[in-house]
C-alpha cells in the first residue's frame, strides 16, 4: 500500500517570516494608498443630500448654468495632494469650510483663463467658512514649480498652492464620471462632501457666480 500520510509541515526560518512580514507591510501600505486615490469616490463616505444639491442646482443659472447640484453621497475627505512645500494634505485637512475646489493645470488655457475670477472670489470670501481651494495637476518632478511661476507671474496673490503631480486625484474622478477634463471644479460641505459640480470653466467673479457661492454658503 501507498503511503498516504501527510507530508511533515516544514518550519520557516526566522528570517523568512520576517521577510514575509514585510511583504505584507508593504501590500498593506500599496493597497491604503490605493484606497486613498485610486479607488473611486464611494457613496456611502456622505450622508445623501439631494435637497441641498437642487437649491444649489436651482441657483445655478447665466454664467453657472453649466454647474449641476448633486448631493448625492460622495466624498472626498480622503483625496490626497501636497502643499506648496510638499507636504502632504487631504480635503479632511480642511474640515470646517465650505469649499471649491477647483481642478487646473498651466498647460490648460481655460484654466489660465479662469484663474483670476477665482482669485478675485478667494479675496472676497476666504474665511474661516469658505475658502477657494485650487488643486493644479501639472505631472512631473517639475509640475509644482511652473504652477508656481503661473500664480507668481499672473499676480494671484489669494489663491495658494496645492498640487497633485501624480493626477491621481483626477482619476478618482474621472473614473466615478464626475469630470473627464479640465478645469473641474467641486462644490463641498464642511465634511468634504460633494454638494455640486462643474466641468469646464465658468466666470466665478460674476452676479451668477457670487448667487451660487452665497447659495453653498446658506446650504
Amino acid at each position: 500500500m501507498t503511503d498516504q500520510s501527510p507530508a511533515p509541515l516544514r518550519r520557516l526560518s526566522p528570517r523568512r517570516v520576517l521577510l514575509i512580514a514585510l511583504i505584507s507591510a508593504a501590500v498593506a501600505l500599496v493597497l491604503t494608498l490605493v484606497v486613498g486615490n485610486f479607488m473611486p469616490a464611494q457613496a456611502t463616505q456622505c450622508d445623501p443630500q439631494v435637497v441641498k444639491g437642487q437649491k444649489i442646482d436651482s441657483a445655478a443659472v447665466g454664467m453657472l448654468a453649466a454647474l449641476t447640484g448633486t448631493g448625492e453621497g460622495r466624498g472626498y475627505a480622503d483625496m490626497a495632494f501636497k502643499d506648496d512645500a510638499g507636504a502632504p494634505k487631504t480635503i479632511a485637512d480642511f474640515a470646517g469650510k465650505k469649499l471649491l475646489v477647483n481642478f487646473w493645470a498651466t498647460w490648460c488655457v481655460p484654466c489660465r483663463a479662469e484663474m483670476p475670477a477665482l482669485d478675485k472670489v478667494a479675496a472676497e470670501y476666504n474665511s474661516d467658512q469658505f475658502m477657494v481651494l485650487p488643486i493644479n495637476l501639472d505631472i512631473g518632478d517639475g509640475g509644482l514649480e511652473k504652477a508656481r511661476q503661473f500664480l507668481t507671474d499672473e499676480q494671484l496673490k489669494n489663491l495658494p498652492l496645492y498640487a497633485d503631480s501624480t493626477y491621481s486625484a483626477f482619476e478618482r474622478l474621472k473614473r466615478e464620471a464626475v469630470a473627464i477634463g479640465l478645469p473641474a471644479t467641486l462644490l463641498l460641505d464642511e465634511k468634504g462632501c460633494e454638494l455640486a459640480v462643474l466641468q469646464g470653466p465658468a466666470e466665478w467673479d460674476s452676479k451668477d457666480g457670487h448667487n451660487v457661492i452665497d447659495t453653498l454658503m446658506a446650504s
